[in-house]
């Protein structure tokens, strides 16, 4: 008897099963007015959609034609969703922000003067952010708000500083830096200079907002993701491809 696959993946509304490259995939499928099989793969699984002529024996081909593709993307998804469970954890005293790739304990106190303080200083031999806030300001909400007040505060000297570094080295001019706060976006770059960049970035390690800083710099002389693009993307960043698939790996904290 030959033991099962060591990798189990199973949509909510799976009524399809197959083995596919070691794992065992329990996907939903469709027929749909489409043209060709399609496949998306998000935190509940696989969806296949296929034309309504298409035989399942030709699902079941293409889906092995992918196989290694698939599971790959359905580990992925499965792990930033545990990483986005693992990360919605409440502010409050004690938890854990990410900054430049870091941990950083959270350690409130109630201020003194009226007056809320946010310094990062050291606690116990570990990195922390000291948060004082009046009593009444300590609600969950003034926690929040105080919290994405110093990221976004920490962030834009912080970018202005890596964006100064490179933009010589790629010969670009930056006229303008604006904050953003997309869910789905990184940053961009606009034809007279401007420059916007996700404020979240700041979570993530020194390395990785290089990659974003000097891939929208390079748009100031690429409009473009041509092979000229990244040509001068690696000019700076030799390793950019690396840092690419680390990016896209990467769950904010929802602060």
């Amino acid at each position: 008897m030959s033991s099962a696959p060591a990798t189990s993946y199973r949509h909510p509304r799976a009524n399809r099963e197959l083995a596919l490259a070691g794992a065992h995939v329990a996907y939903e499928f469709q027929h749909g007015q489409r043209r060709t099989i399609g496949f998306s793969i998000g935190p509940e699984g696989l969806a296949v959609r296929a034309p309504g002529w298409v035989a399942q024996h030709e699902v079941d081909a293409a889906l092995r034609h992918k196989a290694d593709w698939i599971v790959r993307k359905l580990g992925e998804a499965r792990e930033r969703h545990r990483h986005q469970q693992a990360s919605h954890s409440p502010l409050q005293d004690g938890a854990m922000l990410n900054y430049l790739g870091q941990p950083l304990r959270l350690c409130l106190a109630e201020a003194s003067d009226k007056t809320a303080h946010i310094q990062r200083t050291t606690m116990h031999g570990e990195p922390a952010l000291h948060i004082s806030l009046p009593l009444h300001q300590s609600s969950p909400a003034h926690l929040r708000e105080a919290v994405l007040r110093w990221l976004m505060h920490e962030a834009e000297p912080y970018f202005v500083a890596r964006l100064n570094h490179y933009a010589p080295l790629l010969g670009v001019r930056w006229q303008r830096l604006n904050l953003s706060n997309a869910r789905t976006r990184w940053g961009s770059a606009s034809a007279d200079g401007s420059i916007r960049l996700n404020w979240r970035l700041i979570q993530f390690r020194p390395e990785v907002i290089d990659y974003v800083v000097a891939h929208e710099l390079s748009h100031l002389r690429e409009m473009n993701h041509s092979p000229r693009f990244w040509a001068t993307v690696a000019s700076v960043l030799p390793d950019h491809a690396a840092l690419r698939v680390e990016l896209k790996r990467q769950v904010p904290q929802p602060w």
